[in-house]
């Protein structure tokens, strides 16, 4: 069924993926669990396709990879398909866990969590969900009400859940953000534009930028543009004619230094890029993904523009002269840049949704 099979008995076991917005969170959660509890066996269970089945293979953390793709929104026959590998996954697992039984179970959401949530909450193992973003998903509406706790991201996300224990406490990011950042009023030339898609990129904004970065760039002879554009567009685009201080560039692992050197991001608006603008204190230009399950990426971005950290430009076939006629001033305007870029939100989401969990683990 897996990649490996790691040892379940007494662990704390993560679940969640599909997508870097749903891994990063677990990913986090999972280093301040081990800090706290170092004695404690920690696994991770996810989906072969999802973001997680390129990131754990090559980690140090244990874990269990299972054949399972997404149920939401299908057609009939992708969809019987899909059903078919959750049911076998599923099956799997609690044929796994009442051989060894976890203590507990941590799930962040995405198709990649649904066996591991869904196993939990047959055999009674106490598990616990995070909600990142301002609208649940299936999965979290589905198991939250059995939940020991839901953690949630936004404020917006508690009514939503009227039968889950609510806990605002945000969304965790990776240890790399809980640091202190340099301001970016301090930013000195050539000053970085970082264009993020999210971990698999984003084709529109990829577009967009490509036809607009040589008269930006043209213009302000003091910018240089970062641009993560995803492995699959990579490929696509690389030989596409770009502007010399246009670098594009598969995926970022360092994403707490490239932020730190941006005067401003251009993004999608996942929860966890959400949560790492605020971490880092910049301000950024956010193009929600228009098919995102229950538009919740629109709602993330219209919350952090409601706390002045944002501009919202929705995705439509103009998107290249939206999306220039917004970055534009923001380039050229220290101030207007600054008003954005508030002062960083320090993150306490991992130390309390640990707090919560130490009656389990401690």
């Amino acid at each position: 069924m897996g990649e490996t099979t790691p040892r379940f008995l007494d662990a704390l076991v993560l679940t969640g993926g599909g997508t870097g917005g749903h891994f990063f969170p677990a990913i986090a959660l999972a280093d301040g669990a081990r800090g706290r509890w170092s004695d404690r066996p920690i696994t991770f269970v996810g989906a072969r396709r999802g973001f997680e089945g390129r990131e754990l293979p090559g980690s140090s953390w244990p874990h269990l990879l299972l054949d399972l793709e997404g149920v939401m929104g299908r057609s009939a026959l992708p969809m019987a398909r899909s059903t078919w590998k959750l049911w076998r996954a599923l099956a799997h697992l609690k044929d796994l866990w009442r051989r060894e039984r976890p203590r507990a179970v941590v799930g962040t959401g995405g198709y990649g969590a649904a066996p591991g949530l869904l196993a939990a909450r047959a055999l009674g193992i106490p598990y616990f969900l995070h909600e990142s973003n301002a609208v649940p998903g299936a999965l979290v509406k589905l198991v939250a009400p059995k939940a020991r706790r839901v953690w949630c991201g936004m404020e917006a996300v508690v009514p939503l859940l009227p039968r889950g224990s609510c806990r605002v406490v945000g969304t965790p990011v990776r240890g790399a953000f809980l640091r202190e950042f340099r301001p970016a009023g301090e930013m000195i030339p050539p000053f970085q534009l970082l264009v993020l898609g999210g971990s698999g990129g984003a084709r529109a904004i990829n577009e967009a930028m490509l036809e607009i970065a040589p008269s930006l760039l043209d213009r302000l002879p003091e910018w240089e543009i970062l641009h993560q554009a995803g492995p699959a567009d990579l490929e696509r685009l690389k030989e596409r004619p770009r502007h010399p201080r246009h670098a594009m560039v598969p995926f970022i692992a360092r994403m707490d230094e490239a932020m730190e050197s941006a005067s401003l991001v251009v993004s999608r608006a996942g929860a966890s890029t959400c949560a790492e603008l605020k971490a880092s204190g910049r301000g950024g230009v956010l193009v929600p993904l228009p098919t995102s399950a229950n538009d919740h990426q629109r709602m993330n971005a219209l919350a952090l523009a409601a706390e002045g950290r944002a501009f919202v430009i929705e995705q439509a076939p103009d998107l290249p002269t939206r999306l220039e006629a917004a970055i534009l001033p923001l380039l050229n305007e220290a101030a207007a840049r600054e008003a954005l870029s508030r002062a960083p939100e320090p993150n306490r989401a991992v130390e309390l949704c640990l707090d919560d969990l130490e009656a389990y683990l401690g």
